[in-house]
């Protein structure tokens, strides 16, 4: 079957972790294709191992419809790093194969590191953001943020509830790996007595300090830790399961850690609860629908146009090109002074 119309077809792939909207992604940018560029795409499967194995199927607009409110990707994913499997020389053999005239990837930092690259090497390609961490400091906001901190919320609320009918002590691990949007945000719209990011150094006998006033006011503490939070004093994050594909630590389980200290310091009993990949999946809010269409519908717009090397972007309210090498070198991460607003709630 020929997809190639007008001289160009587009690739689409997901890569790295997954989140909320990146199926309103793909149907707002092949709809768009489809109805006003009447360009073809071709869906590749398990994100980048897709393009480097010729994992690729046709993706017409009917493939799509209805696919906004569910969660996931139908297209699968990876953390597969394609400069492991023969790199942009690999990526441009496969697209030629495929008739692939552009590429629209959508990642986090690591896939569109991988993107800037291949984009540096002439492969034409255009980036989505994709991070329920809102980590790249190139746009204003990236979908599923919004999803993962209402399940944050909701998931603290809850454990609140059994802690203060056991008079314990609650410690919740949120994701987070370099930054602490998630735990600030959930946590503040929970009410936590304390709130652990990667960016600000708090001592073990703050932590407790927190817990025990909460516990002399006759409340369950609370308390929210991001999995990237390394205590004062210490070097090291808490990575007791190796590496990832992009030679990042899988991290997971301070708040294992971190709650019998805390029990045993304060006497308090204490008992910890991992949210993980809860806050990745399930359907995503409104909020994020919204915005990971208008990605989509831009990201076509950018191929169109060949801008390459772009991604697109929210600043303030309007959608935005801007070059990935930006995009990706600095991380968005919490200014001291939005935790110090929640710090005066700690305790």
């Amino acid at each position: 079957m020929d997809l190639v119309t007008n001289g160009m077809t587009i690739g689409i792939l997901t890569s790295g972790g997954d989140c909320p909207g990146l199926n309103a992604v793909i149907r707002g940018a092949v709809i768009k294709g489809d109805r006003i560029h009447e360009v073809p795409f071709v869906g590749i499967h398990d994100g980048w191992r897709g393009l480097v194995e010729d994992d690729i199927v046709p993706l017409p607009r009917a493939d799509v419809r209805g696919i906004s409110r569910a969660g996931g990707t139908i297209l699968g994913t990876s953390r597969t790093n394609p400069f492991e499997h023969g790199g942009a020389e690999r990526v441009r053999e496969t697209m030629d194969k495929h008739g692939m005239t552009a590429l629209i990837a959508i990642g986090g930092e690591g896939t569109l590191t991988a993107a800037r690259r291949l984009a540096d090497e002439g492969i034409p390609v255009v980036g989505v953001p994709k991070t329920i961490d809102n980590d790249l400091s190139a746009t204003d906001y990236t979908f599923g943020f919004d999803t993962a901190v209402s399940v944050a919320t909701e998931s603290i609320d809850r454990l609140r509830t059994t802690a203060e009918s056991h008079h314990r002590c609650m410690v919740v691990e949120v994701m987070g790996r370099h930054v602490g949007w998630i735990a600030l945000h959930a946590g503040i719209a929970a009410g936590a007595h304390a709130i652990l990011i990667p960016e600000v150094d708090v001592s073990i006998e703050q932590i407790c300090g927190w817990a025990e006033d909460a516990r002399d006011r006759r409340r369950a503490p609370v308390i929210v830790v991001a999995e990237g939070f390394v205590p004062s004093g210490e070097e090291h994050l808490h990575a007791p399961r190796g590496l990832d594909a992009f030679g990042r630590p899988r991290l997971g389980g301070i708040g294992e850690r971190l709650a019998p200290e805390i029990e045993e310091r304060t006497g308090i009993e204490t008992r910890s609860a991992t949210l993980g990949h809860l806050q990745r999946g399930g359907v995503p809010s409104a909020y994020d629908r919204v915005l990971a269409t208008r990605f989509g519908t831009a990201a076509v717009d950018a191929v169109v146009e060949k801008q390459w090397g772009t991604m697109v972007s929210l600043i303030g309210t309007d959608i935005e090109l801007v070059d990935l090498h930006s995009a990706t070198t600095v991380l968005k991460t919490v200014p001291r002074e939005r935790w110090d607003e929640a710090a005066i709630l700690f305790g």
